[in-house]
């Protein structure tokens, strides 16, 4: 996992490939006004989805994880705060959804940390990242992200 500024020179920092090409694309597309939904980068290979969301109350969440996919997850419009813990293997999941390689873990985690992410700054999470996204700084409120999906595979190139 890693969390930085778009405005940060992501290009000197030794991200893999297709992290730079996911971060080229959420630096120079007009994320304010793409509408909501879909936005295929590299086919299914990577793509982005927008978002127009409520951040939530920490109670109301669970954990989740992907196993074929890299999240991006970037501020367009507000803030929010994101949970995350290693995934070593002690908490299983409790919902399993493969098709839509999502799975979600109970609140059992005693390590989790939390990332206060407002406008224009990005985490990547890897597949041993569980992450709790769209908790509320304060209260909730509506937010505008995208979260860039990029599969495992384009790490190897």
């Amino acid at each position: 996992m890693f969390f930085s500024s778009i405005y940060a020179d992501y290009t000197k920092m030794g991200y893999p490939a297709a992290i730079v090409r996911a971060l080229d694309f959420l630096k120079h597309t007009d994320l304010a006004s793409l509408p909501g939904g879909r936005h295929e980068i590299e086919g299914s290979l990577m793509y982005a989805n927008v978002d127009d969301v409520q951040t939530k109350e920490f109670f109301t969440t669970k954990p989740e994880s992907h196993k074929e996919y890299i999240d991006i997850q970037f501020m367009v419009r507000g803030e929010e705060n994101m949970g995350f813990f290693v995934d070593r293997g002690l908490v299983a999941p409790i919902e399993s959804y493969p098709e839509r390689d999502c799975y979600f873990y109970p609140n059992e985690a005693h390590d989790e940390g939390v990332i206060h992410c407002p406008e224009g700054y990005y985490t990547v999470f890897f597949p041993s990242d569980i992450h709790r996204p769209l908790l509320a700084v304060h209260e909730p409120i509506s937010i505008r992200k995208v979260v860039v999906k990029v599969h495992v595979s384009l790490l190897h190139e």
